[in-house]
């Protein structure tokens, strides 16, 4: 019985590689080389899917896929609900983060009753993060180069990912409030789980004890 995995181009698959290869799976072609969607691995049981980070949980919860690894701002942020999630495996991890001009009053900005106008690809996460505080926000959608926002007068502040933060000051701006930690996630498609227990369970086991390897390094 056939095992379909999903998972995106990037950080997560570099990262989810050595998990895989812990379990003994190889995938046999080169995403960055191949112009192939689907790739084989040495398990004739299991292919991966290349699909965008944002469409994982779709894939997985309509059953595209059987498993998937996603971020957990993706999770949050296109609803999980109707997944299983059995693992954190700790990779790909970073945080997201408000961050403002150099030189913005941000503690002033965010007292009660005051409004922002945030940029941000996170809208229920920003919106959800700000109505906490008591703070009204005019979110805007992007898709990419947030930290452009502010500089070009759109908005005061931006709610993003940010891993070293580096990007944040050649661009002259400030993380200012961290909102939550992030890393990915295994998500298991329900039906998959029922139809497909043995082989399911054998790699949700296989994944875990190579997270925990990995972390006790």
């Amino acid at each position: 019985m056939s095992i379909t995995l999903a998972l995106s181009k990037g950080r997560i698959f570099d990262e989810t590689l050595p998990l895989l290869q812990a379990a003994g799976i190889t995938v046999l072609e080169d995403p960055e080389k191949s112009r192939k969607l689907i790739l084989p691995t040495n398990n004739e049981q299991l292919r991966v899917v290349l699909v965008r980070a944002s469409d994982v949980p779709t894939y997985v919860e309509y059953g595209g896929a059987d498993m998937g690894v996603a971020g957990l701002d993706t999770l949050i942020e296109h609803g999980s609900a109707g997944l299983y999630q059995p693992l954190d495996l700790q990779i790909a991890k970073c945080r997201m983060s408000v961050a403002v001009p150099q030189g913005f009053d941000y503690a002033a900005a965010v007292q009660q009753g005051a409004r922002l106008r945030v940029a941000t690809k996170y809208v229920a996460i920003a919106r959800d993060f700000f109505a906490a505080k008591g703070v009204h926000v005019d979110l805007v959608k992007l898709y990419g180069s947030m930290e452009l926002a502010p500089l070009t007068g759109m908005a005061d502040a931006i709610v993003d990912l940010v891993s070293t933060g580096s990007t944040l000051k050649a661009n002259h701006l400030l993380e200012v409030e961290r909102i939550m930690d992030i890393s990915s996630r295994l998500v298991v498609n329900q039906a998959s789980l029922k139809l497909k227990t043995p082989a399911i369970r054998h790699l949700i086991d296989a994944f875990d004890r190579a997270t925990a390897t990995r972390l006790a390094a």
